[in-house]
């Protein structure tokens, strides 16, 4: 993907040069002011999806001064060496209580159709300050049952200095480093500060987000949507509607960042996040079990109806706009989310015989983030200029040069001599990471996907991470002296964005003689003290079960293949333009995405089998299914082909190049469209992706439901499409 670090000043003029050319075609098609089509009709795009093979415009044609393909420039350091800045925790967003008394307007059941002027750029007239389509369909299911108690707002707009900087825990516990201050938006101290409109971000600031919620205590999130209304201000890539995906959150599609409910400049968008055990209607409906529980406050439990054995912990939401969620994330439109519970408490010090005692700390009665830390990787890339950019061109996946954790380039963290708790996600477009520790000692797997696994698993190298994915680690630092550094490493060489071309050996990854500019050390721990207090975590034997789903009669089983060469047979000017990559069920044909287009009516009871199929040979496709986790029965035809790591509940399935899972899931408690897609957000783009309907809610869903067709004045509904085997 990249010139060699050695190259000659020709070579990396000339990959200057086609890179600034392909950035050029690349904001005007993110702008709007041509098509794929136009480019295809120009010559300056391929039917497979790539841009032509011309020289100076393709980082893969031949050089002029080399008989090797020209790559793309690294980006540059302007000086700025690795481990020279401290990691900063996650910004924590403020929890305000009572939303329904604070905010304003007030939150509603229905979308807040009230008019505000709209922009003349944006068309001019009235539109709705709310964004979510109106009426009854898109009202918040169960409002009334699950008012919220927690508010969250947050604005998604262009770069800018933190000067609110709330990390919730003091500075010995975030490498020195304060609340507060002045932090401008640059991924190193020593990088340019970048312009305003070359990050989005929320509330345009950097380190990412946290959400902090507990079960039990429904939350408010209220997201406005602050960037530019002229949509040529995006600095070269980038849509200014998002939708927000809370992924993989258990609550009803009007809630769920649905790819074609999208908002405008302007707007906000209220989501309503139950924060509900699922099966809340169905199972331990009394309240009687305590390990279907969550913190009072005061170091109890209340009971909640529910499947204890369903408990999530480390979610994230991101944009998910249809066509441009890969642009939209990769700028910065990713935070994360910690959900507590009786089990997983965030308190390593009670000892109530349900309380897991995970790492984490002992001042609050749960969320105590001392000892329990949230990871965000991200693979960069900037320009000559130090600007982030993006090639949209790259069909097969986006890869960056720059590993960052947390928007930092190559930090470092202090840590005490005890255990913590990492909950690392993979925020990248296409990159797999595969992480060892620098001494090849010993890391312990206690989740996959935000829910913890049957029993922890130790490991010396972690399974490669897809985009999405969250890992989470225990690392027990009272094995090192202080004044010991260990770094995280990742294995996993890619030399494009279609799967991990090797996975390399500690030894060689830590050569530096790779030609992937990934691979390596990107973060390093640096232990500085003994804990001032007793380290009272422990990671138990047996951690979460998963639900035994024997009982519940299969009513569909569903074949879906995942791969290239796909046609769109539709008239919708939304999704006309789709891309390559498609989605084959039942044995039909394969579509590109059009998310007025009904591919799978599931029922609102029993449970369904599916299988995934990649459909191509050099591939790695990471799917996502919305709304629902579920248990791997087969990979590749046999259970014993799954992994311990993969035998807890999932959201996101590795299929592998030719390879084939098998799935179980239930879909229960709540309604509407959702969606399931490839994670890598290049190929969910161009268009990887498909809609399915949870079709026997009852009133007011239809069936089929209408398809929303937003724009600035408000939302229209077209008839959707619904395929014969549906």
């Amino acid at each position: 993907m990249f010139v060699p670090r050695k190259s000659s000043r020709n070579r990396i003029r000339e990959a200057e040069v086609g890179r600034r050319n392909r950035a050029e075609i690349t904001r005007a098609l993110s702008q709007g002011q041509v098509t794929r089509r136009d480019l295809l009709k120009w010559g300056l795009f391929t039917g497979g999806g790539a841009l032509a093979w011309t020289h100076g415009l393709n980082p893969f044609v031949k050089s002029a001064y080399a008989s090797i393909p020209t790559g793309l420039p690294r980006s540059p350091l302007f000086g700025v060496l690795p481990f020279t800045q401290p990691m900063l925790r996650f910004d924590v967003f403020p929890r305000v209580p009572n939303p329904m008394a604070v905010f304003t307007p007030t939150p509603t059941r229905e979308a807040n159709t009230t008019q505000r002027p709209v922009a003349a750029v944006l068309g001019g007239g009235t539109g709705p300050v709310e964004g979510r389509p109106p009426g009854p369909i898109w009202a918040h299911q169960r409002w009334e049952e699950f008012l919220p108690q927690i508010g969250i707002e947050a604005t998604q707009r262009g770069a800018r200095n933190n000067t609110t900087y709330n990390p919730e825990v003091a500075p010995q516990h975030n490498s020195g480093v304060g609340a507060g201050g002045d932090i401008p938006l640059k991924f190193h101290p020593g990088l340019p500060t970048q312009a305003a409109n070359s990050v989005w971000t929320f509330n345009g600031t950097i380190p990412p987000k946290l959400a902090i919620a507990r079960y039990g205590e429904p939350v408010l999130f209220r997201h406005h949507n602050g960037l530019p209304e002229d949509i040529t201000q995006n600095n070269g890539f980038g849509r200014h509607t998002i939708s927000t995906h809370e992924h993989n959150g258990h609550h009803g599609a009007e809630n769920d960042g649905f790819t074609g409910a999208w908002f405008y400049p302007g707007q906000f968008y209220d989501y309503h996040w139950p924060i509900v055990l699922a099966g809340h209607n169905t199972i331990n409906t009394a309240a009687t079990d305590p390990k279907a529980g969550t913190p009072n406050g005061s170091g109890g439990i209340t009971k909640i109806p529910g499947d204890w054995r369903e408990t999530m912990s480390t979610h994230w939401f991101h944009d998910h706009m249809f066509s441009h969620t890969s642009e939209n994330v990769y700028k910065g439109n990713a935070a994360m989310f910690n959900i507590y519970s009786a089990i997983d408490r965030g308190n390593e010090g009670i000892n109530d015989g349900v309380n897991l005692r995970l790492p984490s700390g002992t001042a609050k009665d749960f969320g105590n983030l001392e000892y329990d830390v949230n990871l965000l990787l991200a693979d960069k890339a900037w320009d000559a200029d130090g600007q982030m950019v993006f090639d949209i061109f790259d069909r097969d996946g986006f890869l960056g040069d720059a590993i960052t954790v947390n928007l930092q380039y190559k930090p470092y963290f202090e840590v005490e001599r005890r255990k913590y708790r990492f909950r690392i996600l993979n925020g990248s477009v296409a990159r797999f990471y595969k992480i060892a520790l620098s001494d090849g000692k010993s890391m312990i797997q206690i989740a996959n996907d935000g829910n913890l696994l049957p029993k922890p698993v130790s490991l010396t190298q972690l399974d490669h991470i897809g985009v999405a994915e969250r890992y989470d680690i225990v690392i027990d630092f009272s094995r090192y002296t202080i004044g010991t550094k260990i770094s995280m490493v990742n294995l996993a060489e890619h030399n494009d964005g279609r799967e991990v071309s090797h996975d390399l050996s500690l030894a060689e990854a830590l050569s530096g003689d790779s030609n992937d500019p990934g691979v390596g050390k990107f973060l390093e721990f640096r232990v500085v003290r003994n804990p001032a207090t007793p380290d009272l975590s422990q990671v138990p034997e047996v951690l979460i079960p998963n639900p035994d789903l024997s009982a519940i009669p299969v009513v569909r089983e569903r074949l879906f293949e995942w791969g290239r060469g796909a046609s769109q047979p539709s008239n919708d000017p939304i999704t006309a333009d789709p891309g390559e990559w498609g989605v084959k069920a039942d044995g039909g044909a394969m579509l590109a995405a059009d998310f007025g287009r009904i591919t799978a009516h599931t029922k609102g009871t029993g449970r369904e089998v599916w299988t995934l199929r990649n459909g191509g040979g050099g591939w790695d496709h990471p799917i996502h299914v919305h709304f629902e986790e579920g248990q791997i029965l087969e990979r590749d035809g046999s259970l014993s082909n799954v992994p311990n790591w993969e035998r807890g509940r999932k959201d996101v399935y590795r299929l592998r190049p030719g390879g084939e899972i098998k799935i179980t899931m239930q879909f229960r408690d709540w309604g509407g469209m959702f969606m399931q897609h490839c994670h890598n957000t290049v190929h969910e783009d161009h268009a990887m992706l498909m809609r399915w309907d949870i079709k026997e809610s009852g009133a007011p869903f239809l069936t089929p439901l209408p398809t929303p067709i937003p724009t600035p004045q408000g939302v229209r509904f077209q008839d959707p499409t619904v395929l014969p085997n549906a």
